[in-house]
C-alpha cells in the first residue's frame, strides 16, 4: 500500500519527502501533481494560510476553556505548520486493507481535509471501538496531537487513528500538521498542576525525542512512546 506526501512549510517552500508504508513513491503520479490538480499551484499558499488560521482559532478556543489565554503567543511562536498532501493507493480488493497503521501524531494539532469521496479514516474511541469518519465535503477533521496533550497535562487526549482501504480507487487527502519548533521546551503550565491534578509529564524537546525514536509508524501501536518518554 502506497502512502505518499509532500510538505509545504509555513514559508511555502515546497519540497517532496517520501513517507512510505510497504512501497515507495508511485512512479506514475507524484503528490505535487495531485495537489496542484485539485487546488492549482497558485492557491496552495492561500490554502495553507486559511488552514493555519483555523488551527489558531481552535487553539485559542482550547486555551480559553482552560483559562490559559496568556500562553497563546508563546505557542504560536513555537509552532511550525506543515501542509502535507497524501495518496493512499487502491488495494483492488473488497476486503478492508490497512492503508496506514494505528498511530497518534506527535504534533500539537492535526487538521485533515479529504479531497475525494474515498473514505477510510477511522478513529479509536475511549471504549476501544473504531469509528468510521465520513466528513462532509469542504470540512476538516481536527485531532489533538501528542505534544499538545502532554502540554495540557493529559486534560485532553490525542486521537489514535488509522486508514482502512478497499475497492479500486485511490484515496487523496491533505493535512495541516502543527509541530513544536525545534528546540522548544514543551512544559506543562503551572496552572494545570495542583493537589488534585499532579504533574504527569516532565518537560521535553520533541526533536531530542525523535533522535532516539523513529518517526516511522509502527503497525498496531496503541501506546504512546512519547508519553512514556516524558512520563513522570
Amino acid at each position: 500500500m502506497r502512502h505518499n506526501h509532500f510538505v509545504a512549510s509555513r514559508k511555502h517552500k515546497l519540497q517532496v519527502h517520501p513517507f512510505t508504508y510497504k512501497k515507495p513513491f508511485s512512479k506514475t503520479t507524484t503528490p505535487l501533481l495531485i495537489i496542484c490538480s485539485v487546488f492549482g499551484s497558485k492557491t496552495l499558499a492561500s490554502f495553507t494560510q486559511l488552514a493555519s488560521g483555523l488551527e489558531k482559532t481552535i487553539l485559542r478556543m482550547i486555551l480559553e476553556s482552560f483559562g490559559l489565554e496568556k500562553y497563546m503567543d508563546e505557542l504560536l511562536d513555537s509552532t511550525n505548520n506543515h501542509l502535507r498532501a497524501m495518496k493512499y493507493g487502491r488495494p483492488n480488493t473488497s476486503e478492508p486493507t490497512l492503508g496506514i497503521p494505528v498511530h497518534c501524531d506527535y504534533t500539537t494539532m492535526t487538521l485533515l481535509c479529504q479531497l475525494n469521496e474515498v473514505q477510510g479514516l477511522e478513529i479509536l474511541n475511549k471504549n476501544g471501538e473504531w469509528m468510521n469518519i465520513n466528513p462532509s465535503p469542504n470540512s476538516f477533521v481536527v485531532m489533538l496531537g501528542e505534544s499538545f496533550s502532554i502540554w495540557l497535562n493529559g486534560r485532553l487526549s490525542s486521537a489514535y487513528h488509522r486508514v482502512m482501504m478497499k475497492g479500486n480507487e485511490d484515496r487523496y487527502s491533505i493535512g495541516l500538521f502543527a509541530w513544536p519548533r525545534g528546540g522548544y521546551l514543551v512544559k506543562v503550565p503551572k496552572e494545570l498542576v495542583d493537589d488534585k491534578n499532579p504533574m504527569l509529564f516532565k518537560p521535553f524537546v520533541l526533536e531530542e525525542f525523535l533522535k532516539f525514536h523513529s518517526p516511522q509508524i509502527v503497525q498496531g501501536a496503541t501506546k504512546s512512546s512519547l508519553k512514556a518518554y516524558c512520563s513522570v
